[in-house]
């Protein structure tokens, strides 16, 4: 008889025993983004007088990151609609984290434990002229779920049939390939001008006898890149450029207003990723990395609020459910 009284409090209160509520895991989760576990419970008993255990906080954090990956894992078909009329911009790089691999045969975790370093790759989209990128990042999915993920912010950019795609990057192979590969004819590719000036700044050393005559070269082949200039002395960097003459086109990229550096994607990468997952004496293990990633991309996508608006209405509806359940085995 003591539970059947309890039980109405506990439904109308909506927690359960050794739970916590949505609002207090929503506090949780958003403490525990972007600072230490640790501190995510410090900051809970400063600002709500309440106190949990790290585990918990851990746990719950988890949790809700785990759920927000698989939602983002489901993916974005090819659009059928022309999209928007202006062009958008995508960028896509890696930046290394660090993993921690448990020895499954210790019986204390923290013993026989594997560091190493895992490359994020990390993409964004936006349309021309717009501030507010949307964002996509995987860890373990490889090249091609990193390719499916630049098509995704693409498509929530406004990317549609009849859209025009303008990728920058640092010229890495895969990039090349999933540009091609997600958008065809539809996509041209840029290598990113400063590291293309990174070559440049390797070869003047041979070209120029003196640090000002060195540093006067290097000027001159960047205008000349600018400008289009096909005598200009840059193509001595053949063996990086001899085979990428079709993404050097600055000139054309300038005259439309469109970036010719991913810097963008580079900042993008220590506010997103690195702020959360490389912090001092921080090593994740794989799958937790890719969860807390996924976790950050979501708010940083503006779908926080949804996410906790829907599964107020899940909870509210097995709620809802149980209370029906009690009622009927009362009568």
């Amino acid at each position: 008889m003591k539970n059947e009284r309890v039980r109405p409090f506990v439904l109308s209160a909506k927690v359960s025993a050794l739970g916590c509520s949505g609002p207090l895991q929503r506090a949780i989760v958003d403490f525990a983004a972007d600072q230490p576990f640790a501190h995510a419970r410090n900051k809970l008993i400063e600002h709500y007088g309440v106190e949990i255990g790290e585990s918990t906080i851990q746990r719950i954090t988890f949790g809700h990151a785990e759920v927000m990956f698989e939602a983002a894992e489901k993916g974005l078909d090819f659009p059928q609609e022309p999209g928007s009329s202006k062009p958008i911009v995508v960028e896509t790089d890696g930046g290394m984290v660090p993993i921690m691999e448990p020895s499954p045969e210790a019986k204390d975790k923290r013993k026989g434990k594997k560091l190493s370093w895992r490359e994020a790759k990390l993409s964004l989209a936006h349309e021309k002229g717009s501030v507010t990128p949307v964002y996509a990042g995987t860890i373990e999915g490889g090249v091609e779920a990193a390719g499916r993920q630049l098509l995704n912010c693409a498509v929530r950019a406004g990317f549609g049939s009849s859209s025009r795609v303008h990728a920058v990057g640092d010229g890495a192979p895969w990039i090349v390939g999933q540009v091609e590969e997600q958008f065809g004819d539809q996509g041209s590719y840029l290598i990113d001008f400063f590291h293309v000036c990174e070559y440049l700044s390797a070869a003047a050393v041979a070209v120029a006898s003196d640090e000002a005559a060195k540093e006067a070269w290097i000027e001159a082949q960047k205008e000349a890149l600018k400008a289009g200039d096909k005598k200009a002395p840059v193509r001595c960097c053949h063996r990086y450029l001899s085979e990428r003459r079709a993404q050097l086109d600055y000139r054309g990229a300038l005259a439309n207003g469109l970036p010719i550096g991913s810097g963008e994607i580079e900042s993008a990468h220590r506010y997103v990723a690195q702020q959360r997952l490389k912090r001092p004496g921080a090593w994740w293990r794989v799958e937790h990395a890719e969860h807390m990633l996924a976790l950050r991309i979501l708010r940083i996508n503006g779908d926080w609020d949804a996410y906790w608006d829907k599964l107020k209405q899940k909870r509210a509806a097995a709620n809802d459910n149980a209370r029906q359940g009690s009622q009927h085995r009362a009568a």
